[in-house]
């Protein structure tokens, strides 16, 4: 992907907004984890205590970024950067596959959770928009290690959204194993950014959205 040279001035604009966009994402994935992981104890919810879990490795990438953007080059820590976030989905992937073999043995059964439906409908209100505007600052920096992160929060939004899923099957229906079904796609596809991410191969996550966005201009243009 060829990126257009930037000012100085835009390219320290746009490390200020990496740094803004971590810190949120930092902030909102630390509460998020409380409240996931503290539902899901209640509730007995694997699910919960997956997402909640997820939600500390969205940090982990997150701190791992905001490290890199407060080195004096940052371009040159890139690729260590981007082995971090590699590794976080894999540590995800490990993870949510366990726990849903755990509940699909019947050794987990998950309990209806109003504060757990609520958190994973609010990670899908929030998550998508960050996700957009974080890979969009990556991609006119040329970073690919920005980009990863722009991934993992999206692979978030793959989860947020199983875990609903699971949470209200489970409290309509009472089928327990709706979740773990979901979650085991999620740890394929986590496993599979994963060996992206440490191959740096980041492919963008909105090609529909940036195609859109590429008609539009070329519209708009003289």
């Amino acid at each position: 992907m060829s990126v257009p040279s930037l000012t100085d001035e835009r390219r320290a604009r746009l490390h200020r907004r990496v740094r803004f966009i971590v810190f949120f994402t930092i902030t909102w994935n630390v509460i998020e984890a409380i409240i996931a992981l503290s539902a899901g104890a209640v509730a007995s919810s694997a699910a919960l205590i997956g997402f909640g879990l997820d939600s500390v490795i969205e940090v982990a990438s997150a701190a791992a970024i905001a490290w890199q953007f407060t080195r004096k080059d940052p371009e040159r820590w890139e690729k260590a950067t981007v082995r971090v976030i590699g590794i976080a989905f894999f540590a995800l992937a490990a993870y949510v596959t366990v726990d849903a073999i755990l509940a699909l043995t019947g050794l987990r059964e998950p309990e209806h959770s109003p504060v757990g439906i609520g958190i994973a409908v609010a990670s899908l209100i929030v998550m998508p928009a960050l996700a957009w505007f974080e890979f969009r600052t990556g991609r006119e920096l040329g970073s690919r290690s920005v980009r990863a992160d722009a991934k993992q929060l999206l692979l978030c939004i793959y989860l947020s959204g199983t875990v609903l899923i699971g949470l209200v099957l489970n409290s309509l229906f009472g089928w327990a194993w709706a979740d773990s079904i979901a979650a085991l796609v999620v740890a394929v596809l986590a496993i599979r950014e994963g060996i992206e991410a440490w191959h740096g191969d980041i492919e963008s996550p909105f090609e529909v959205l940036e195609d859109l966005d590429h008609d539009n201009h070329e519209e708009v243009a003289p």
